[in-house]
């Protein structure tokens, strides 16, 4: 299929627009069985500097990539960062299920009318989590136009993400202005290396960039697997049942496709493989978690009864050693109350193409009434959509890959700072 294309073209070109220092992992070299080792090495914990990934990722995550947690350097300031980002995650499991049941019940609330709606999946869990996550920060429920501000921001950074469309500053700056008159209200410390427009930034880009857009992808592949397997949605009350699902998801639809690396130092994994530093290590996800699988292009949950996740190649959280991501724990609870609400009030069903990229965002029905929806014509108007989509993505795509690298907004960067956000004093 052409979007399977444009998908394998885009690696190659996140792999090229490094130049030819740029690896990608696993290959012949450093296999499945020693992805994780090269993954967890402590001098592969570069992560902007040296990189021209960098200037296209730092270009997609504007404005702020530089106090971005994922984007900045290993030193004080991204530990001062990570210390306050657990506490804006932290909270017991009662409490976080209740705020994601409430969130996704008001949202469900406006938009199931009818006995058969037609949604996007992704479109449909953005402002669920604008409302989780705004109350997160400030404790308190979001006010309609901010949740406004936070869907806009949110979808236009994983719109020019997936190159369906070119990215809008303006767009994003109208939550910054925002987000910068609310900042006295956030309910825990901010970072205290960064300065009031950093932490203003702080806020954009963890919790209603990074943490929006993700659990909203993260939503849109479980519903839609859930749409298209009703015998696995039955089973969703079953804990134990649940966490299955979820490793499957995550597996099959793993929220990143390509992490890179910048090596700090040599590595020498043994005698005969060695990364010099400043080499830009590329970590496939989905290829890694295609290995060691009876059939892994299928989506089946059974496969984790009788095996654990930690003992599989499956990383969806990333690697403990290796900056893993903040809300390894929150997801799957908060996941797990939102989909069950979802699954209380409705059914699902879908015929579309289901794809790790999803950037048709998830076309399904919600069925209230018990009627099954004909799903023909559905099937059909997603693999029109898809051709055109495509095209757009080849053309966007190659539009703002250029447009980065011309900006070269991480190079410029570190060419008037050191690694720890530091101005470099000539």
């Amino acid at each position: 299929m052409l979007s399977q294309f444009v998908v394998s073209l885009r690696a190659k070109v996140f792999e090229k627009v490094n130049g030819d220092n740029a690896i990608t992992f696993p290959n012949e070299q450093v296999g499945a069985d020693r992805f994780e080792e090269l993954y967890s090495h402590p001098a592969a914990n570069g992560r902007s500097r040296g990189a021209g990934l960098s200037d296209l990722f730092w270009y997609w995550l504007s404005p702020g990539p530089e106090v971005h947690q994922e984007h900045l350097e290993a030193g004080p300031r991204y530990d001062d960062v990570a210390r306050a980002t657990r506490v804006f995650l932290a909270g017991s499991s009662e409490e976080l299920s209740a705020a994601a049941t409430r969130c996704t019940a008001k949202v469900l609330d406006e938009v199931i009318t009818k006995p058969v709606t037609h949604v996007r999946l992704r479109d449909l869990m953005m402002p669920v989590w604008a409302e989780f996550f705004y109350e997160l920060v400030f404790g308190e429920p979001c006010p309609r136009f901010a949740r406004g501000l936070i869907v806009e921001h949110a979808n236009d950074v994983v719109t020019s993400l997936k190159c369906t469309g070119l990215r809008h500053p303006a767009r994003r700056a109208r939550l910054t202005r925002y987000l910068a008159h609310r900042l006295p209200d956030v309910r825990h410390p901010l970072p205290e290396t960064l300065s009031a427009v950093e932490q203003v930034h702080y806020l954009q880009g963890t919790y209603f960039n990074t943490a929006v857009v993700q659990m909203s992808e993260a939503m849109s592949h479980l519903l839609l697997a859930l749409a298209q397997h009703p015998h696995v949605a039955q089973r969703v009350d079953d804990d134990r049942y649940f966490a299955h699902v979820l490793d499957e998801t995550f597996r099959l639809y793993p929220l990143f496709g390509i992490a890179h690396r910048i090596t700090t130092a040599d590595i020498e994994l043994d005698e005969h493989t060695r990364f010099p530093a400043g080499s830009v290590l590329c970590f496939n996800y989905p290829a890694y978690h295609a290995t060691g699988y009876a059939n892994p292009h299928e989506f089946d949950p059974s496969r984790w009864e009788h095996t654990a996740a930690r003992d599989e190649h499956h990383i969806p959280f990333g690697i403990a050693a290796n900056r893993p991501c903040p809300a390894w724990r929150l997801s799957p609870i908060i996941m797990r109350a939102a989909t069950r609400e979802v699954l209380r009030r409705v059914t699902l069903h879908s015929s579309v193409t289901h794809t790790r990229s999803l950037p048709s965002r998830g076309p399904c029905f919600l069925v209230r009434d018990g009627s099954v929806p004909r799903l023909g014509w559905m099937r059909v108007r997603d693999r029109g959509e898809d051709v055109g989509r495509s095209v757009v993505q080849l053309v966007l795509g190659t539009v703002m890959v250029l447009h980065a690298h011309r900006l070269r907004l991480a190079g410029r960067y570190f060419d008037t700072h050191d690694t720890h956000g530091c101005p470099v004093r000539h």
